[in-house]
């Protein structure tokens, strides 16, 4: 609980008035929407996540970046078009999660767009697989502002690690943990916060008493356990686990699998902010890997025109009538 405080009160400082008033036009509009069944939009993106890249030293099995499986074109956001999108967006901004696909520290200038993003007053937060935290990197880390940091480890010994987290090794996931821990409580300071994330899978679900443990013993701020989205899901998948608490998917009567959520007409996400991909291509949400559903490109609009596009506001309009026929809703528990 504590360390949750420090991380709701770290983006509660980065709040304006301006951002607040944002934020509650948007949830208002969203709820009339929903209300009229058509989309009515007031504000502007509260929350952003932008691909630093595509590339991934991992090869995971539900990853299209560990998979080398993208049908858009794959690279590293440049720090021009990054700093270009967060001027725009830096008013009504509160939340921006530097990751969509792919290793975030395997662009050169991450940590730079990083300490940018913090100068503008953004909550900054991004995901990774932790390779790269070795001692300079870390130092690094600690000096950019970032926020939040999420590491994702699916097993507690390299056997079970790596059934998922295909080519990597779980002691340098580790050891690189605890060293920006250390180093962090070295300093004195209290960012980024350390989100240990584990996909609970049918392969690994037997390791959560040990991952606990292991989470306290070493302190991390926060240990989520995430629920594994798998494509080819109605089929089934040793990715499954038998405690379907831990499950997006429940056995359905054909034999098949099916969500465990029914599927609602409506989606905060649509209203509340979007995703952009390493070249600038704004898709709705991190379900559309393959920028399928492309509203605009930042390159040549702006996001706030994008934002309240026709083709967005046409996706709005699809979701609030039927969402099924949205190609990647299907997959989503939201």
């Amino acid at each position: 609980m504590k360390n949750k405080l420090i991380t709701a009160m770290a983006f509660f400082r980065l709040l304006t008035f301006q951002k607040t008033v944002n934020y509650a036009l948007l949830a208002c509009s969203f709820q009339i929407s929903r209300l009229a069944g058509r989309p009515i939009l007031w504000g502007k993106p509260t929350t952003l996540s932008i691909e630093p890249t595509t590339g991934c030293n991992l090869r995971c099995p539900e990853c299209p970046s560990g998979l080398r499986d993208f049908s858009r074109p794959t690279g590293m956001l440049q720090e021009a078009l990054f700093q270009k999108t967060i001027d725009q967006a830096h008013r009504h901004l509160t939340w921006l999660h530097l990751y969509f696909q792919g290793e975030p520290f395997l662009n050169p200038g991450f940590l730079k767009m990083v300490t940018y993003a913090d100068s503008k007053g953004i909550f900054t937060s991004t995901s990774t697989n932790a390779h790269y935290l070795q001692q300079n990197q870390v130092k690094a880390v600690l000096q950019s502002g970032l926020k939040q940091l999420i590491v994702s480890m699916d097993g507690i010994t390299q056997e079970i690690y790596e059934k998922y987290r295909v080519g990597g090794r779980l002691e340098k996931v580790q050891s690189g943990i605890k060293l920006l821990l250390a180093e962090r409580k070295k300093s004195g300071q209290h960012f980024p916060r350390v989100v240990l994330q584990f996909l609970v899978t049918g392969q690994n679900e037997h390791q959560l008493p040990e991952l606990k443990h292991w989470a306290e013993e070493v302190q991390v701020d926060e240990l989520q356990l995430k629920t594994t989205q798998i494509y080819d899901f109605e089929n089934g998948s040793d990715l499954i686990p038998s405690d379907l608490g831990y499950s997006r998917y429940v056995p359905a009567e054909n034999g098949k699998w099916r969500l465990k959520k029914k599927h609602e007409d409506k989606c905060w996400r649509m209203w509340q902010g979007a995703v952009s991909t390493w070249d600038g291509k704004v898709v709705p949400c991190c379900f559309d890997k393959d920028a399928k559903y492309v509203m605009g490109e930042l390159e040549s609009q702006s996001l706030a025109a994008i934002w309240s596009s026709l083709p967005y506001q046409n996706f709005r309009k699809q979701l609030l009538r039927d969402r099924t026929q949205i190609e990647i809703c299907r997959n989503c528990t939201e």
